[in-house]
């Protein structure tokens, strides 16, 4: 089965992402075929600062490496790298009814959040369509709030399918299980547009300085706390195992810990749990010439598959066909 993903380089990759869905994406490569893309294209959207943003994108290369992405088994790409992409969602757009976008919720929320309304961002659902046509994927792992994407995009391969002949492959929605709600220091859901996140790769005791500043609520040490509300017992859950988090629900519930000592615990685990990733993006920092090669070789074998697709999609519309009279 193929599954596809992609990412944007829109920043510095934090916890709330690994446990929110990489990692999820990450286990499906064991037994699927996985094409995962870095979406530098979608990234233009927000208008990222051209001196940093090829840096940016490449730093991201490196952390789904050092994550445990496996070239050998994953297809690993630029999304740039294969422009036929673009050319696959000037043609989509063309069959792709006004209203299907106008229903998009993505475009009001991000305008809402204060970005320009450009047609690009307005546009985004047929570009991310023929990044999911265009490699021939049967699943897309998404969480519950982007299923509207890959209905989107079902919508636009069966109505290019309608016009011109079955020619996509109608992609499955493949709704992540457990998706992890990661808080942010300050309470909210960790997001970069918060300013609120614990970075994967930032240094120790930077994570440990964030972690000791997560906010909680003013119970006193001596009184029985609620797990269920607590925003460090949320990341506590992420990164200790059953028996460990069963003797910490007891504290709670007994009363006479403090916040102080469980956030300290999180340093710990958290620290524990990424130390091995983090020395091997420290190899990968030596070795920029390997992930260049990866995202190069990864980019050929995604250009392969794009050409045959866009060869179908050609025959199908007339583009350059030459006919006898």
């Amino acid at each position: 089965m193929r599954v596809l993903s992609g990412i944007q380089p829109s920043g510095k990759l934090h916890i709330g992402n690994f446990f929110g869905a990489m990692r999820q994406h990450l286990q499906l490569q064991a037994e699927n075929e996985g094409f995962y893309f870095i979406a530098d294209y979608h990234a233009l959207t927000t208008n990222p600062d051209p001196k940093h943003f090829a840096e940016r994108t490449f730093d991201v290369a490196k952390d789904y490496l050092a994550l445990g992405l496996d070239p050998e088994k994953t297809v690993f790409w630029r999304q740039s790298d294969v422009p036929e992409v673009t050319e696959l969602a000037w043609i989509l757009s063309c069959v792709t009814p006004m209203g299907l976008l106008q229903r998009c919720t993505s475009f009001k929320d991000k305008v809402e959040q204060g970005l320009s309304p450009v047609h690009g961002l307005f546009a985004y659902p047929v570009l991310q369509a023929a990044d999911i046509l265009m490699f021939d994927s049967n699943v897309v792992p998404v969480g519950q709030d982007q299923k509207q994407h890959i209905e989107v995009t079902r919508d636009i391969a069966n109505k290019f399918n309608n016009i011109y002949g079955e020619t996509f492959v109608v992609p499955e929605e493949y709704i992540l299980k457990s998706v992890a709600v990661v808080p942010g220091i300050d309470g909210r859901k960790m997001s970069k547009s918060y300013d609120n996140t614990i970075e994967i790769f930032e240094p120790e005791n930077a994570v440990k300085k964030k972690v000791m500043r997560i906010v909680t609520d003013s119970t006193p040490v001596e009184d029985p706390k609620n797990p269920d509300t607590c925003n460090v017992f949320a990341l506590l859950k992420l990164v200790a195992d059953e028996n460990e988090l069963a003797e910490w629900d007891q504290k709670y519930g007994a009363g006479g810990t403090g916040y102080g000592t469980v956030k300290k615990r999180v340093v710990e685990l958290l620290h524990e749990y990424f130390r091995p990733f983090r020395q091997k993006r420290a190899e990968l920092d030596e070795n920029t010439d390997y992930v260049e090669e990866v995202l190069c070789k990864g980019a050929q074998k995604a250009r392969a598959v794009a050409s045959g697709t866009m060869e179908r999609v050609r025959n199908a519309t007339g583009l350059g066909v030459v006919r006898n009279a």
